[in-house]
Protein backbone atom coordinates (compact mmCIF):
# COMPACT_ATOMS: atom_id res chain seq x y z
CA UNK A 1 0.00 0.00 0.00
CA UNK A 2 1.30 3.49 -0.72
CA UNK A 3 1.77 6.43 1.93
CA UNK A 4 -0.22 9.20 2.25
CA UNK A 5 -0.02 12.33 1.66
CA UNK A 6 0.02 14.71 4.82
CA UNK A 7 1.62 18.03 4.21
CA UNK A 8 -1.04 20.81 2.97
CA UNK A 9 1.51 22.19 -0.01
CA UNK A 10 1.43 18.79 -1.21
CA UNK A 11 -2.28 18.92 -1.93
CA UNK A 12 -2.34 22.61 -3.81
CA UNK A 13 -3.05 22.29 -7.79
CA UNK A 14 -0.68 22.60 -10.40
CA UNK A 15 -1.12 23.72 -13.97
CA UNK A 16 0.87 20.29 -14.77
CA UNK A 17 -1.38 17.89 -13.06
CA UNK A 18 -2.71 15.47 -14.86
CA UNK A 19 -6.93 14.68 -13.97
CA UNK A 20 -9.84 12.66 -14.56
CA UNK A 21 -13.61 13.37 -13.00
CA UNK A 22 -15.91 10.58 -12.62
CA UNK A 23 -19.76 11.30 -10.29
CA UNK A 24 -17.98 10.09 -7.76
CA UNK A 25 -14.59 12.03 -7.08
CA UNK A 26 -11.92 13.91 -9.00
CA UNK A 27 -8.30 12.85 -9.04
CA UNK A 28 -5.31 14.74 -10.00
CA UNK A 29 -1.87 13.20 -10.71
CA UNK A 30 1.69 14.49 -10.50
CA UNK A 31 5.14 13.25 -10.85
CA UNK A 32 6.10 11.61 -7.43
CA UNK A 33 8.10 14.14 -4.98
CA UNK A 34 9.62 10.73 -3.71
CA UNK A 35 10.30 8.75 -7.10
CA UNK A 36 11.14 5.72 -4.74
CA UNK A 37 8.01 6.20 -2.49
CA UNK A 38 4.93 7.25 -4.65
CA UNK A 39 1.99 8.67 -2.57
CA UNK A 40 -2.02 9.43 -2.53
CA UNK A 41 -4.37 12.12 -0.58
CA UNK A 42 -8.03 11.79 0.00
CA UNK A 43 -9.61 15.57 0.10
CA UNK A 44 -13.48 14.92 1.88
CA UNK A 45 -14.56 19.26 1.66
CA UNK A 46 -16.26 20.14 5.16
CA UNK A 47 -18.17 22.39 2.67
CA UNK A 48 -19.08 19.11 0.66
CA UNK A 49 -20.09 17.50 3.07
CA UNK A 50 -21.28 18.94 6.01
CA UNK A 51 -21.32 15.82 8.50
CA UNK A 52 -18.37 14.28 9.75
CA UNK A 53 -19.75 11.00 9.57
CA UNK A 54 -20.27 11.26 5.65
CA UNK A 55 -16.99 12.76 5.39
CA UNK A 56 -15.56 9.88 6.83
CA UNK A 57 -17.58 7.42 4.69
CA UNK A 58 -16.33 9.13 1.51
CA UNK A 59 -12.76 9.02 2.50
CA UNK A 60 -13.23 4.75 3.55
CA UNK A 61 -14.76 4.79 0.53
CA UNK A 62 -12.28 6.02 -1.64
CA UNK A 63 -9.34 4.19 0.46
CA UNK A 64 -10.86 0.75 -0.51
CA UNK A 65 -11.19 1.62 -4.19
CA UNK A 66 -7.65 2.73 -4.42
CA UNK A 67 -6.71 -0.46 -2.54
CA UNK A 68 -8.91 -2.96 -5.10
CA UNK A 69 -7.26 -1.04 -8.13
CA UNK A 70 -3.77 -0.16 -7.11
CA UNK A 71 -2.15 -2.08 -10.05
CA UNK A 72 -3.66 0.57 -12.30
CA UNK A 73 -1.79 3.48 -10.61
CA UNK A 74 1.46 4.70 -11.92
CA UNK A 75 4.50 3.67 -9.90
CA UNK A 76 6.01 7.48 -10.92
CA UNK A 77 2.90 9.74 -9.77
CA UNK A 78 1.62 10.75 -6.56
CA UNK A 79 -2.80 11.04 -6.63
CA UNK A 80 -4.93 13.32 -4.97
CA UNK A 81 -8.51 12.39 -4.67
CA UNK A 82 -11.21 15.37 -3.82
CA UNK A 83 -14.62 13.31 -3.06
CA UNK A 84 -17.74 14.04 -4.51
CA UNK A 85 -20.61 14.26 -3.15
CA UNK A 86 -22.61 11.34 -5.14
CA UNK A 87 -19.42 9.32 -3.48
CA UNK A 88 -22.21 8.73 -0.80
CA UNK A 89 -24.83 6.81 -3.04
CA UNK A 90 -22.64 5.15 -5.17
CA UNK A 91 -21.83 0.84 -4.96
CA UNK A 92 -18.86 -0.90 -4.27
CA UNK A 93 -18.49 -2.46 -7.96
CA UNK A 94 -19.27 1.10 -9.35
CA UNK A 95 -16.64 2.73 -7.33
CA UNK A 96 -14.06 0.22 -8.51
CA UNK A 97 -15.27 0.47 -12.26
CA UNK A 98 -15.14 4.10 -11.87
CA UNK A 99 -11.55 4.29 -10.32
CA UNK A 100 -10.11 1.48 -12.58
CA UNK A 101 -11.48 3.87 -15.70
CA UNK A 102 -10.12 7.16 -13.88
CA UNK A 103 -6.76 5.35 -13.12
CA UNK A 104 -6.14 3.62 -16.23
CA UNK A 105 -7.34 7.28 -17.66
CA UNK A 106 -4.54 8.54 -15.77
CA UNK A 107 -1.87 6.33 -17.11
CA UNK A 108 -2.86 7.02 -20.95
CA UNK A 109 -2.49 10.75 -20.32
CA UNK A 110 1.24 10.26 -18.80
CA UNK A 111 2.09 8.10 -21.37
CA UNK A 112 1.21 10.30 -23.72
CA UNK A 113 3.30 13.13 -22.10
CA UNK A 114 6.28 11.33 -21.38
CA UNK A 115 6.42 10.90 -25.45
CA UNK A 116 6.31 14.62 -26.14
Amino acid sequence: MRDTIKKHIDFLPNDADLSARCAFFFVRARPAKIPESPRYGLIAAKRTFKLAVHRNRAKRLLRDWIRHNERYMCNTLDYIFVARHGILNASRPDGYAAMRKALNYIKKLNAEKSQE
